[in-house]
């Protein structure tokens, strides 16, 4: 197990555009690992992105309480309606906003092994897709909180 140090509000890392990667190969994997060990050590956590871990490579790792997911270069392909929802980030304690997210999202990505995955989220799961997806272009919930609570 090896956790990372998570990357706080303020690090320029946070407002990077991250890299595609180009093989999926055992450091990816091993990345990947440490992300989901990182993000399982800490409460209340949903989904982490490689550069709130200063990676900046295009990965994320999910787990809305039905188990793990990890992406490789995901991207959201489709999206249906509007939801507002309440977000906080990792990277940005004891903050929350309220936002308008995609009520559904269809994100294509590859998987651990580098297969090509296609996921469809709803609800909290699509806000998540969302905001982990956003971190990969430099861009934080912040950006687009209509209200802070």
């Amino acid at each position: 197990m090896a956790l990372r140090q998570i990357r706080f509000f303020g690090d320029e890392i946070l407002r990077k555009k991250s890299k595609v990667v180009e093989v999926v190969d055992d450091r990816i994997r091993q990345i990947l690992n440490d992300m989901a060990d990182t993000l399982y050590s800490i409460e209340n956590g949903g989904g982490l992105a490689a550069p709130q871990v200063g990676i900046l490579k295009r990965l994320v790792v999910i787990d809305m309480g039905q188990g793990l997911i990890k992406l490789v270069n995901p991207k959201i392909i489709d999206q249906e309606g509007t939801q507002e929802v309440i977000e906080g980030c990792l990277s940005i304690p004891d903050r929350l906003g309220k936002l308008v997210r995609p009520a559904k999202v269809i994100v294509q990505a590859l998987d651990e092994n580098g297969d090509e995955i296609v996921l469809t989220g709803t609800g909290d799961l699509a806000k998540c897709f969302c905001h982990e997806i956003d971190h990969l272009e430099g861009i934080l919930f912040t950006d687009l909180v209509t209200e802070y609570l």
